[in-house]
């Protein structure tokens, strides 16, 4: 099947804010960004789509048929730093998190092991449909989980992976172990 993973379009939060499966309004130029984005989807796809309103607000925009929400689409769960400044956030904890994401979670968070596992078995669930064309529309934090299953990239490096807003990455899942990126697109 061919999949098309969007991250959803710019926020309007300040840069140096922490947020994750917090609500966040959409930046004033939602509008203009999904104009370009329906140019690059295909228009009869499946849409799968994390609850967040930042992602259904958008998937709604792609499509006229129902779209699928799937809480294992969310962002991290980034518990009592939720909506904090980063920098406002205790240091040795904070470094301690920085240290070893894959481990550690924020307070009444997740870490990373446990967003990957959510995410691996939203992508095992899709190998077993036969589905033609799929749009996902997530997060940044889920689209380097996907490369890192595709690519078996070790979770501590996916950070290294630039997710920009309104991004889409397209590639081909198969019910073999085999699964071929195709390209990327901004």
């Amino acid at each position: 099947m061919e999949v098309f993973v969007i991250r959803h379009t710019q926020v309007s939060i300040g840069k140096n804010s922490c947020y994750g499966q917090a609500e966040v309004p959409l930046a004033d130029s939602f509008e203009e960004e999904t104009l370009l984005l329906k140019t690059q989807l295909p228009q009869n796809a499946t849409i799968f789509s994390s609850p967040s309103k930042r992602c259904t607000d958008l998937a709604s925009r792609l499509t006229t048929e129902k779209i699928i929400e799937d809480d294992r689409l969310k962002e991290m769960n980034f518990g009592a730093w939720e909506l904090q400044a980063w920098n406002s956030i205790e240091p040795e904890i904070l470094n301690a998190w920085m240290q070893d994401f894959v481990n550690i979670a924020p307070p009444k968070g997740e870490n990373l092991k446990i967003m990957y596992a959510r995410v691996e078995a939203f992508l095992n669930d899709l190998k077993n449909h036969d589905y033609n064309q799929i749009i996902i529309v997530t997060h940044a934090g889920v689209i380097r989980c996907i490369w890192a299953y595709i690519l078996q990239i070790p979770l501590q490096n996916i950070f290294k992976i630039p997710v920009a807003y309104g991004e889409v990455f397209t590639f081909n899942l198969n019910s073999e172990e085999a699964t071929t990126v195709i390209t990327r697109k901004k």
